[in-house]
């Protein structure tokens, strides 16, 4: 059974850091293709950034220089590292292959950013 579990989110001011964290299990996660996905309120989730199984990453425009996506294969977790926040990065974070599956969907950690 997969279980993806996100965590590391909270309330942060403008110009800011958090690091994200996301723990997959029942995914050979090794070589899966991995992203970080945000939804916020009133808005269709979006890609942030992904991640391929060497290791390769790629990111929105929005968030290109400010975020970095990293993965951990020996402990099955990927990270997304966020400096520079923005309040318009507030959102719920989710991580999910790429493409996203239906059933890898896990409850997301919540960023705030605002002073």
């Amino acid at each position: 059974q997969v279980q993806v579990v996100e965590s590391g989110g909270g309330l942060v001011q403008p110009g800011g850091s958090l690091k994200l964290s996301c723990a997959a299990s029942g995914i050979i996660f090794s070589i899966a293709p991995m992203a970080w996905y945000r939804q916020a309120p009133g808005k269709q989730r979006e890609l942030v950034a992904t991640i391929t199984s060497g290791s390769r990453t790629s990111y929105a425009d929005s968030v290109n220089g400010r975020f970095t996506i990293s993965r951990d294969n020996a402990k099955n977790t990927v990270y997304l590292t966020m400096n520079s926040l923005k309040p318009e990065d507030t959102a719920v974070y989710f991580c999910n292959t790429v493409p996203p599956r239906d059933g890898y969907w896990g409850q997301g950690t919540q960023v705030t950013v605002s002073s």
